[in-house]
């Protein structure tokens, strides 16, 4: 089936600030000030409905394709602007990895509503059960992790860690602008997220958040060598990026996405100590992009 480019200009692409649309056009938010602020005002139900009617509205019979993030058990979807599948991420570059705070996507194993949030992406998205954790995991830490002015992470958080790869010929680095070709810059390549929702918590022997972002050249191919293979066959549909810019307009990219069903306990100070110094200048968890629900805007799952 013949692709469909990637209907973006060049310099949208490099100007976009995360990969994920972060920053959220809500009603009705309410912004915190300084480092560490949680206590924003939670938006009522009608503000999520009415940005689910904007989304419903502003697409509407203007071609875009498939949306994300989606709730990975319900296979269905109307929408049939369809897209080839991204290659393998074996056959395609690496070029971005980054973190959400709770996850964008919705499955069995994470899907615990964490609320409406702020309007914006804060405080919203979908939890492990943290109630399944022990005492001694959910132990506070003894520093703040990957603070910013919308949250800091606690043992028995969730995030999901999105795994950027691109067709194109480049090197893994900061934003949306490292999947592109800045010497061809009317090319469009291909984008596949590999996606894995961790739990944190506060123990020595749970996973390495280092060891899980190491990447290095395999067969020519930057390649993301610590994603854990023990979580699941991964689900994969065709979708678009995600992130709370998109609450109340379509993404025009086009992602193949393979999001994995089972969460990975990670070790929480090894987050931190990553959120201080990447490859990827990160050091925050982003917001999160309402689910999508709108069966006119997904693909449906095979």
């Amino acid at each position: 089936m013949k692709r469909i480019a990637i209907a973006i200009a060049a310099s949208a692409m490099l100007a976009a600030p995360v990969f994920a649309g972060e920053h959220g056009t809500g009603h009705g938010a309410t912004h915190a000030e300084g480092h560490g602020a949680e206590h924003h005002a939670t938006v009522s139900d009608k503000v999520i409905a009415e940005q689910r009617k904007a989304l419903a509205k502003n697409t509407k019979g203007k071609g875009f394709g498939p949306q994300a993030p989606r709730d990975i058990d319900a296979v269905d979807g109307n929408n049939q602007r369809i897209f080839s599948e991204a290659p393998a991420s074996t056959k395609m570059n690496l070029c971005n990895i980054h973190f959400h705070k709770n996850a964008e996507h919705k499955a069995k194993d994470f899907s615990i509503y964490a609320g409406n949030g702020n309007g914006e992406g804060y405080q919203s998205g979908y939890k492990y059960d943290s109630s399944l954790l022990s005492k001694a995991e959910l132990a506070p830490t003894k520093h703040k992790i990957c603070d910013s002015a919308h949250s800091t992470l606690r043992p028995g958080d969730t995030i999901e860690v999105h795994y950027v790869y691109s067709t194109a010929q480049i090197k893994p680095g900061k934003s949306l602008g490292s999947c592109f070709n800045k010497d061809i810059p009317k090319q469009n390549p291909q984008l596949r997220v590999e996606t894995q929702v961790y739990v944190l918590v506060n123990d020595k022997h749970a996973l390495n958040f280092k060891d899980l972002t190491k990447f290095k050249k395999v067969g020519g191919l930057y390649q993301a060598t610590g994603i854990p293979s023990n979580t699941g066959t991964p689900v994969q549909y065709e979708g678009s990026t995600t992130g709370p810019g998109y609450n109340e307009k379509g993404s025009p990219y086009q992602v193949s996405w393979s999001v994995r069903p089972h969460v990975a306990k990670v070790n929480i100070a090894t987050v931190g100590k990553w959120c201080e110094k990447n490859a990827f200048e990160e050091n925050h968890g982003h917001g999160v992009r309402n689910l999508v629900i709108n069966k006119d805007l997904l693909s449906k799952i095979d």
